[in-house]
């Protein structure tokens, strides 16, 4: 009996060691992908956090867990509070188990070799008080302790930060080395830097067609636009017999793109659009505006610059820089490289480049959207200044695929989409919208709204809402507290709100397009907020 005894205590024993982990991992790995949802900052992770707090319903399950846990505590006779706790634990576990996997993400965590290293640094941090706990706890105040603890890894990840900072900027500062030493033997190599508040990817990708007409370019991958996604692309893809290299540069803080300046040493730079993006880490908009020029204004002096006059930001900055420029723009004729006659359809956009000189040249794209058309004019700016032929200007524009999630005309199940989901900001929805204006059938538009745009992220999301009507014939909100600021502008132009519905998920919104839309109608995907702020 004694025998039997001591394997029922050794199968409770591992039973409730391994609901009390499910209870511990999930969490954790939870917080882990919140945090690289929010770019390992910590800033970004607490602004997040406090938005996360406001969730009542999270407050009221860990107050009836915690209120139930105690209860166990106060169960007479050691046998029947270990059968409580025991129950108890395997209802926690199996509903965090059934919560994890119910969980849909868009983006899931990315096993890299920062989050291991973070996950050894959270193990090590756990350790030093569930082994204590373990020890000298009975089974109910173990129980009590893991769940609080499961809670308390959330506030632990900035100490993981902390903790794990000092060993990345190490990491960080070896690799651009290696990275800068590679360039330095590459001492003929056209270095093209690129940078914007928008735009930058599309910008990059319309260069890399054009220059390939003549050159060997390397453009940086995706979005490969931090010093660390630069680092990889030059030790893992710069070859020798590359002639050209095409740097996209990413900022949202200051001092971002001077320290990018000074890594990759650009003779040549285009700013695409400068606006209220990352307004929340810049601070202000002279800030940004303030950085973004830095493109410009740390060429050398024998470099090429190109501007987009239409910008406002832009075009009022007083620059300091003895370089050559090219102004580029639709709206502005006071421009070297102009947009005219421009025309969209399912098919895509013709329009002419008018030349400071007067010379019209005929182009024709895949490509949707008026900032589109004028990243077009800025690639053609620099091709021209490289030595690229009209006809060969002309036939890598037409030949420019779209730009995944970046006003990417493409069929799902049949039904037409304009998939505009990578990271939307205030011109460029707004373009966005000029182009499902121009869309046959019932034109239907799926947003969760616009983030990271600071104090001024409610006026923005309003005035988004307002410029639907007349562009949308319906209105699918993603996330009930994040477009609650489209609603208000949808009510205040006057828009039919019996088209308008909110779904919690963009899974949800999907299945109400199948359900309801036809396969003449086109469907706007705007922006597709990571799970951090799909809310």
């Amino acid at each position: 009996m004694d025998f039997l005894r001591q394997i029922q205590d050794l199968l409770e024993t591992v039973l409730f060691t391994a609901l009390i982990c499910c209870m511990m991992i999930i969490p954790w790995k939870h917080a882990l992908h919140m945090f690289q949802q929010n770019r390992y900052e910590t800033g970004r992770y607490f602004r997040w956090a406090r938005e996360q707090l406001r969730d009542w319903k999270s407050w009221l399950f860990f107050i009836v867990v915690s209120v139930l846990c105690l209860a166990v505590l106060l169960v007479p006779g050691y046998q029947a509070g270990k059968i409580c706790a025991v129950w108890l634990a395997v209802a926690l576990g199996l509903f965090s188990l059934w919560r994890d996997k119910k969980r849909k993400v868009i983006k899931p965590l990315q096993l890299t070799s920062r989050v291991k290293r973070q996950i050894a640094v959270m193990l090590v941090l756990n350790l030093l008080w569930l082994i204590p706990a373990a020890i000298f706890s009975d089974y109910p105040l173990w129980l009590l302790w893991i769940w609080l603890a499961s809670w308390i890894n959330w506030a632990l990840i900035p100490v993981m930060a902390w903790l794990t900072e000092p060993f990345e900027n190490l990491i960080k500062k070896h690799y651009m080395k290696l990275a800068r030493n590679i360039l330095k033997k590459h001492d003929r190599l056209i270095r093209i830097g690129i940078t914007g508040s928008y735009g930058k990817t599309s910008s990059k990708n319309i260069l890399h067609e054009i220059l390939s007409e003549k050159f060997y370019s390397l453009p940086t991958p995706a979005s490969f636009n931090t010093p660390m996604g630069i680092t990889i692309t030059i030790r893992q893809q710069l070859k020798p017999t590359h002639e050209v290299f095409i740097c996209e540069m990413g900022a949202d803080h200051v001092g971002d793109i001077t320290q990018l300046m000074d890594f990759v040493k650009p003779q040549i730079g285009i700013v695409t659009s400068i606006g209220p993006q990352h307004l929340n880490t810049f601070g202000s908009m002279e800030n940004i505006i303030h950085e973004k020029m830095q493109m410009i204004e740390k060429l050398p002096v024998t470099g090429f610059g190109v501007l987009n006059r239409d910008n406002e930001f832009i075009r009022d900055y007083y620059l300091r820089s003895a370089c050559r420029l090219a102004w580029v723009g639709i709206d502005r004729e006071d421009v070297d490289y102009r947009a005219v006659n421009i025309v969209f359809s399912p098919q895509g956009s013709r329009f002419d480049i008018r030349t400071a000189d007067g010379r019209e040249v005929p182009f024709q794209t895949r490509l949707l959207g008026r900032h589109n058309i004028s990243n077009i004019l800025a690639a053609v700016a620099v091709g021209r200044d490289l030595g690229v032929s009209w006809e060969q200007l002309q036939r890598a524009v037409a030949q420019v695929r779209y730009v995944e999630h970046r006003l990417e005309m493409k069929k799902i199940n049949g039904y037409t989409f304009i998939d505009d989901a990578f990271n939307s900001n205030p011109s460029g929805s707004a373009m966005a919208l000029e182009v499902l204006k121009m869309m046959p059938g019932t034109r239907i538009i799926v947003t969760p709204g616009m983030i990271d745009l600071g104090v001024r992220q409610h006026q923005i999301n309003r005035e988004f809402g307002k410029k639907m009507k007349g562009c949308a014939d319906r209105v699918i909100l993603v996330g009930k507290r994040q477009t609650a600021p489209i609603l208000e502008g949808l009510k205040e132009s006057g828009f039919d709100l019996a088209q308008v519905e909110t779904v919690a998920s963009v899974q949800e919104a999907f299945a109400l397009i199948y359900r309801q839309a036809t396969v003449q109608d086109t469907i706007l995907l705007e922006n597709d907020l990571p799970d951090a702020f799909s809310h």
